[in-house]
This record gives structure tokens, C-alpha cells and sequence, in this order.
């Protein structure tokens, strides 16, 4: 007889968070869950919280209710952003470019292991991006300012995994690109989920952000409206007509 699956640990798990910026909430009592190698899609109006659901994981929103978790283990509060990347496996990409564009390819790489203390780790941690994406190994010494806009998003990707986290958070992944750079990035976002890392993103192409993830959950007035697969979202009428621009 087969014996059922025990349930997995999520990899994010997020309850009852109030958070915001001093004393004042933005966010209002949010649960949410993120599995292993699984990504979820936030969207909702200007100002309903999206990008301060991320902040608050990384450490740049103040929490005053609720707890967040990682794989089972809750983070402290006071737990700084390097700690929550060192520690936890957190890593997260702007939604402003945050490149050196004056410092090489490589250059900017080896800022994303500025925690590492062993030299021979960082220069393997190096050389295995850029392997794994040769359209960086190619400009390696070339100045990141010399990138398109598509290969500068890929090397924020990129040096986010030099610590190899567990779990990526990324603020408008599409903002600024033309529609092939785009298409390349929610490529690279792709195979790192099939490699198991779990995705928290936010997407202001509504459209194409729900084509990507596995689930999505509609933030309005900083509470959870409505949560469920990629394609249910899409279908429904009322998110079709506001953020889709028509009715499913």
C-alpha cells in the first residue's frame, strides 16, 4: 500500500504581518505561503502593499505584528539584511537597478558575495555564474555599463545568487525592458525554480507575471483580496477588467 506524501515545510511562510514604515502599517494581517521550487505572483493597485510584503521579509519594513519564517524557523525582527541573506538564504533584487556600472561584469559579481570571508569560495562562486550564464562570462571585464537593459537585470539576478539562497525576491523583474528582454528574464526566473529556489516577485505586466507564476495573490489596502493559481487569476472577470485591460 502506498503510504501518503507527509506535507512539506514551506519554504516562506508569512502570518498575521502588520508592517509598515515607523509607526504607520501599510500591510494589514497578511498570510502567505511559499513552497520549495514554487513562485507567487503579487499584484494589486499603486500603494496596496506589494513591495512592502518584500521589505518586510528582507528586513527593510518595520513589523509590528505577525511572524515570517523560513523553512519552519521564524526570523527575528531585528535580523539585518545581510543576516537574513547569510543566514536565512534570502536574496533580493530591486526594483531600481542597483548595478556598479562603472565596475566590471565580474566586479559587481563578487559584491554579491561580500559576506563570504574565503577568497578561493567567492572566486568558485564567480566562476560558477558564469557559467551558467555565458552571455556575462562573454563581458566579464567589460563595464556593467556597457549592458543592454536585459543583460543588466540578468546580472542583478545573477550576483543575487552568488550567496546561493533559498529563497529570491524580485521587484519588477520587466520594469523598463523591451518585450524580448523580458521574455529572457522570466527564462533565467524559470530554470532557477526548476533548480528549487522559491520566487516571491512583483509584477507590474500583470499579464505576464501571472503567466509565470505557479500561484497569485491580489494585495488591495495592504490585505489579501484573493490568492490562487497563475491562470485563475487571469480568468477572473474582475482582475481581467482592472489590470488586464479586458474582461476574461
Amino acid at each position: 500500500m502506498t503510504q501518503p506524501r507527509a506535507p512539506t515545510m514551506p519554504r516562506l511562510q508569512i502570518d498575521g504581518l502588520h508592517a509598515g514604515y515607523g509607526r504607520s502599517d501599510v500591510l494589514h494581517g497578511i498570510d502567505l505561503q511559499l513552497g520549495v521550487g514554487e513562485s507567487l505572483c503579487l499584484i494589486g493597485p499603486n500603494g496596496a502593499g506589494k513591495s512592502t510584503v518584500l521589505n518586510a521579509v528582507f528586513g527593510l519594513a518595520d513589523i509590528h505584528a505577525g511572524t515570517i519564517s523560513i523553512d519552519g524557523l521564524p526570523l527575528q525582527r531585528r535580523l539585518g539584511a545581510a543576516e537574513r541573506l547569510g543566514r536565512a538564504g534570502i536574496a533580493y533584487v530591486l526594483q531600481d537597478s542597483s548595478i556598479f556600472p562603472d565596475l566590471s561584469v565580474e566586479q559587481n559579481l563578487r559584491l554579491g558575495g561580500y559576506l563570504m570571508r574565503d577568497a578561493a569560495q567567492l572566486r568558485q562562486s564567480v566562476e560558477a555564474i558564469l557559467d551558467r550564464y555565458p552571455k556575462l562570462a562573454q563581458r566579464r571585464f567589460e563595464p556593467a555599463a556597457a549592458l543592454s537593459g536585459g543583460e543588466r537585470r540578468l546580472l542583478e539576478i545573477a550576483r543575487a545568487l552568488m550567496m546561493k539562497p533559498r529563497l529570491l525576491l524580485i521587484d519588477e523583474p520587466s520594469i523598463g525592458l523591451e518585450p524580448r528582454a523580458v521574455t529572457q528574464v522570466f527564462e533565467t526566473l524559470h530554470g532557477l525554480q526548476r533548480d528549487g529556489l522559491a520566487i516571491l516577485l512583483v509584477e507590474q505586466n500583470v499579464r505576464q507575471g501571472l503567466a509565470f507564476a505557479d500561484r497569485g495573490c491580489l494585495l488591495v489596502d495592504g490585505q489579501v483580496v484573493k490568492i490562487g493559481s497563475g491562470a485563475e487569476l487571469r480568468a477572473d472577470p474582475a482582475i481581467g477588467r482592472i489590470f488586464l485591460g479586458a474582461a476574461a
